[in-house]
């Protein structure tokens, strides 16, 4: 049995801040055994306007952001599955809605490009984010300790058909941003689904509380067992959500119930 863990956040338009508070929550997460960890998405930079991304925008393999991941990894020596950061794009005036996984050395060893980009009108409330995001195109899975760990970001968790493409996964990751008016009435209820569907565990790290640049995100950042039992819950605020994870509790829902190996299409 081992122990994984969620980072909540509730990010700055300020690199550099939210970089020490990645580095404190993250040595939180393993001081309580955690060898694996899972930032939020745009955990390095949730900035005052949509275009603030683009100017804090690195290269593959170089800059603050990635040199702060691969040195956490390596120093507490555990998995880190970087939420996601803004790399540069072949597009110009987008970038990449990046997430990177380092091993316990802080080697990059896993890159998914977020593929399915979130777009929402409630009255005044209004996200888009194909205007500064290039979409990615690839399925992405990552061979580790810890099984098949699946690839996803946030606005991905409405597709299924994305997480019977990873095959079977003993771990889907699900770093988020999600609105408060979308959190609340949906969040939970879709990382249970996935769950339950593809009978492994769901570890959600989410950006939760009243950001600067005053928008709401739903946190609730949290673990979900293979039959869909929520083990732990951060609803709002900073903060580390840890569990245990057991690959024979897998075995064993999969062997009571083989859904599985029932599908036809």
């Amino acid at each position: 049995m081992k122990r994984i863990a969620a980072i909540q956040m509730v990010s700055t338009p300020d690199v550099d801040t939210n970089i020490a508070s990645a580095r404190r929550l993250v040595a939180e997460a393993a001081r309580q055994g955690a060898e694996l960890v899972l930032l939020p998405e745009y955990w390095p930079i949730l900035g005052m306007h949509e275009n603030d991304k683009l100017a804090a925008a690195e290269q593959l393999g170089r800059g603050p952001i990635q040199d702060a991941m691969a040195t956490l990894a390596r120093e507490l020596g555990i998995w880190l599955i970087g939420g996601t950061l803004p790399l540069a794009a072949p597009v110009p005036g987008k970038v990449l809605n990046t997430l990177l996984v380092y091993d316990p050395g802080g080697r990059a060893v896993a890159r998914y490009d977020k593929i399915h980009l979130f777009g929402f009108t409630r009255g005044e409330e209004s996200y888009n984010e194909s205007r500064t995001i290039a979409a990615g195109s690839e399925v992405r899975t990552l061979e580790t300790p810890f099984g098949r760990v699946g690839l996803s970001v946030c606005y991905d968790l409405r597709f299924p058909e994305l997480y019977r493409a990873m095959g079977a996964c003993s771990l889907i990751v699900v770093p988020s941003a999600f609105t408060y008016t979308t959190g609340k009435a949906h969040w939970e209820i879709l990382l249970r689904a996935r769950a339950i569907e593809n009978q492994c565990y769901v570890l959600a790290a989410a950006q939760g509380g009243v950001h600067p640049n005053r928008r709401r995100t739903w946190g609730h950042s949290m673990l979900v067992d293979p039959w869909g039992e929520v083990k732990a819950v951060l609803p709002e605020g900073e903060g580390v959500v840890v569990g245990e994870f057991d690959l024979e509790h897998i075995d064993a829902v999969r062997g009571n119930l083989p859904a599985l190996r029932h599908r036809i299409l």
